[in-house]
């Protein structure tokens, strides 16, 4: 490997690129429509659960149409806020397609944050009513912020109720989020008032095999659409069966989780992200249909990403270069 160099961003690097939510969302699509063209080899990713609730993933993809391959490694663990640490933390590796050489390491918090985001707006534009005004975010955090940051940029946004367990972290979120959208942003002290007055709901809390769920039938209006980004985490099971359609970013990924022990009340999927994307399967019908994309995070949109960050990071000089 003599002369062989990669570059390694760190996530102030990653960060520093400088690559818009908007541009995140149409390479997001783009992978989707890769997916549904059959353009991807992105096998189920294996974990290992050395916590309880805790994981740590592989997540392998290929995208022979954008000519990128890659893998992230990415760990979560809900008892890392008790430690002031994050909730997920990883790398990414991206490989040349021709050498098959690594070319890039980056942190990838900021890229699993904002392409979470994307894949919700992506899922929106079919599942969502096209008037939707109102949002509410359950859970506050990183993905809530970058999720309700997505549906802004495909929605005439006039609202958006906040709820967290954590009244510091929401009123955060409220005072910067509100600044960064010109949007107005209501706190609210229960779930409910989240959910009952949204045209579009994001749970976003950690991912659980063995949730408490907060969320019951009827709380949900008629006509509007949730984004699941903690899988069922938030959703009872009668919540759940209240759905006219539900969705997935992946059919495969979603019954690999439903053998380890997930989504024991959720019904399966009737689409997956790309059949939506490459109009294989229908969106929303009516107006009064309950929607929800239960998306559970694919490789595919973290390598669709993960190069433009690259090319924008060299173009600025950033990074550190590293021998192989």
């Amino acid at each position: 490997m003599a002369g062989h160099e990669l570059l390694y961003l760190s996530r102030a690097d990653v960060e520093a690129a400088g690559v818009e939510m908007e541009t995140v969302i149409t390479l997001v699509e783009q992978g989707f429509r890769e997916k549904a063209a059959g353009h991807v080899e992105m096998p189920p990713k294996p974990g290992l659960h050395p916590q309880p609730e805790a994981f740590i993933h592989a997540m392998p993809a290929y995208l022979s149409g954008m000519r990128v391959a890659g893998v992230k490694w990415v760990g979560g663990n809900p008892g890392n806020a008790s430690r002031s640490l994050p909730y997920i933390s990883g790398l990414i590796v991206l490989n040349d397609v021709e050498t098959c050489l690594p070319y890039a390491v980056m942190d990838c918090t900021w890229v699993t944050g904002y392409r979470t985001g994307a894949a919700t707006a992506v899922a929106a534009k079919h599942l969502a009513r096209r008037d939707s005004r109102t949002v509410g975010i359950v859970a506050c955090g990183f993905q809530g912020r970058t999720n309700l940051m997505a549906l802004a940029h495909v929605f005439s946004l006039t609202k958006a109720f906040a709820y967290d367990i954590n009244t510091a972290t929401r009123d955060r979120f409220v005072t910067e989020m509100s600044a960064a959208l010109g949007l107005e942003i209501v706190p609210v002290n229960e779930p409910r008032a989240a959910v009952v007055h949204s045209d579009i709901v994001v749970t976003s809390g950690p991912l659980l095999k063995h949730p408490a769920p907060t969320i019951p039938a009827g709380w949900l209006a008629p006509g509007s659409f949730a984004s699941a980004v903690d899988f069922d985490s938030y959703w009872k099971p009668d919540a759940l069966a209240q759905f006219d359609r539900i969705a997935t970013d992946d059919h495969a990924q979603f019954q690999y989780y439903r053998k380890v022990g997930y989504f024991r009340h959720t019904p399966d999927p009737y689409a997956d992200l790309g059949e939506l994307v490459g109009g294989l399967k229908p969106g929303r019908q009516r107006p009064d249909e309950r929607t929800m994309a239960m998306n559970l995070g694919l490789a595919l949109e973290d390598v669709a990403v993960a190069p433009e960050v690259y090319r924008r990071a060299r173009a600025r000089r950033l990074g550190t270069t590293l021998a192989l």
